[in-house]
């Protein structure tokens, strides 16, 4: 049964500027793995962004958005070994899926030039 959907679109140059910052930025929002795998990629940029994206539509599904001590760290998004996108929860938002019985979630990432989306599908 599904017990939420969320969406999010981000502009790339937002998450650009996100960047300059610097890294000890980028560390309250994306987890170690996210930022190694991004850096990876020839415009990491378009990838923070749509982890971003992701994070942000988990908490929309969740219905919650940021309250409660969830944290953009405690969502992560990795891929597996094909390259599909996998989502893994922490702390407390591991918590709140525990709370509401959330065994399934479903993910779909995409990006251009200028701007990332992400849905997600969570289910019971």
């Amino acid at each position: 049964m599904i017990f939420g959907i969320g969406t999010d679109i981000i502009e790339i140059e937002r998450i650009e500027k996100m960047i300059s910052r610097g890294r000890l930025y980028l560390e309250t929002v994306f987890t170690d793995k996210e930022i190694e795998y991004c850096e990876g990629k020839a415009r990491a940029s378009q990838h923070y962004a749509v982890r971003y994206a992701a994070k942000e539509a988990v908490l929309k599904a969740l219905n919650t958005g940021w309250r409660d001590g969830l944290a953009f760290r405690d969502i992560e998004v990795i891929d597996d070994d094909r390259g599909k996108p996998q989502l893994c929860v922490h702390s407390r938002v591991k918590d709140w899926f525990e709370l509401h019985h959330i065994q399934q979630t479903s993910i779909s990432l995409s990006h251009g030039r200028e701007i990332a989306i992400a849905v997600i599908i969570l289910e019971t």
